[in-house]
């Protein structure tokens, strides 16, 4: 099965390609190949390549820079996912696609479920939750995988940011006050290539929205104090930095981030029996990747 995997350089999409099971003919083109943004781009993209499946792992994910960049943002975001379901459509195929915990206000108190209402805080929140309704609306074989706090030894995220900040300063404050569940970028590919085998033996799958991100679920600050105990353990650091807990109030940022983010991973373990990935295990590997 031929498939094209948009945003392949960048965390998820490094890990499609590099996770791809055999079986599969992977075509994977970064934004400066293809620019989902651009409607006559990808139609012919798509009509040269002809793909099976589409497996969009393309966002505009500078949460901060949204909202000063919202153009872009929805541009890619919105308009970029409409124009691939559209192309998958034309093909009669499925697309798969990452959306975010960005979507839900942070508010709750319990896991979020894929039924839960919506109601994005910030730019990049609302765009992302924008791609949702219109893959929704133009492409009948879709599934909508929803993640969160994603970390990988490729590309930018908390975890390198963390190692970097420890080798540099003696104390930094974290915030401890924002719940969710770091997961891995190649446990989220790993989801895709099973849901896109399925695909492939079975012709269709149970399309809709899913959740799947890490276990269990823990704060930035407890994050980081199990970066640095890894780190520390790998050599990666010579010693281990005081790490504070801070208020997200001592941390003002462009966007909103919100307060709670864990999803409920159920439907996607009764459905699919995919069970979520102990954050844990997957930092080892990717620290042991950097190391």
């Amino acid at each position: 099965m031929r498939v094209l995997i948009t945003g392949a350089r960048g965390q998820v999409g490094h890990e499609l390609l590099r996770l791809a099971p055999e079986g599969f003919d992977t075509v994977g083109m970064g934004s400066t190949e293809l620019d989902i943004a651009d409607a006559a781009q990808v139609a012919a993209v798509v009509d040269e390549v002809q793909p099976q499946l589409i497996i969009n792992a393309a966002a505009y994910t500078a949460v901060d820079k949204a909202e000063s960049e919202q153009e872009r943002s929805w541009a890619v975001n919105r308009d970029g996912v409409a124009h691939l379901a559209i192309a998958a459509e034309r093909l009669g195929i499925a697309l798969l696609h990452i959306s975010t915990d960005y979507v839900f206000a942070g508010d709750a108190r319990e896991p979020y479920r894929e039924t839960d209402p919506t109601g994005p805080t910030g730019v990049y929140g609302a765009s992302k939750l924008g791609g949702e309704v219109v893959l929704t609306a133009n492409c009948s074989r879709h599934i909508i995988l929803r993640t969160s706090w994603v970390f990988g030894a490729h590309g930018n995220n908390f975890v390198k940011t963390m190692l970097r900040l420890g080798l540099e300063r003696e104390e930094l404050g974290v915030v401890a006050d924002q719940h969710g569940c770091p997961t891995s970028a190649a446990s989220i590919a790993s989801v895709l290539w099973s849901l896109a085998s399925q695909y492939r033996d079975r012709g269709a799958l149970q399309w809709g929205t899913y959740h799947f991100s890490g276990t269990p679920a823990c704060t930035w600050h407890e994050f980081a104090l199990e970066i640095f105990r890894q780190a520390q353990e790998l050599e990666l650091l010579e010693r281990l930095p005081h790490v504070r807990a801070i208020a997200t109030a001592d941390y003002l940022t462009p966007a909103k981030r919100p307060a709670w983010s864990v999803l409920d991973c159920n439907k996607l373990k009764n459905v699919y029996r995919i069970a979520q990935a102990d954050w844990r295990v997957e930092l080892a590997t990717v620290l042991r990747e950097l190391a």
